[in-house]
């Protein structure tokens, strides 16, 4: 599974950095990105800041993309 955020979309709520802290963060711009290998892919962010996400993290991705009331979390198989 890989995941990235569309920045465009994103409110700052934090909530997916609450639910998987290892995949999100949020960043001084008040925004979230996903990191990979714990490096938060910011330059450029977006579809081209794209994450694996380790398998036992898989649910916790989902739900965050579930959870997310700015509806920017992409899930990619």
């Amino acid at each position: 599974m890989k995941v990235w955020i569309d920045q465009d979309l994103c409110t700052g709520d934090g909530l997916c950095e609450e639910i998987a802290p290892a995949v999100f963060t949020l960043l001084d711009d008040g925004l979230a990105y996903v990191k990979n290998d714990g490096v938060p892919q910011n330059n450029p962010g977006g579809a081209a800041g794209l994450a694996n996400v380790p398998a036992e993290l898989e649910d916790a991705v989902t739900e965050a993309s579930e959870e997310c009331p700015g509806e920017c979390i992409f899930i990619e198989a």
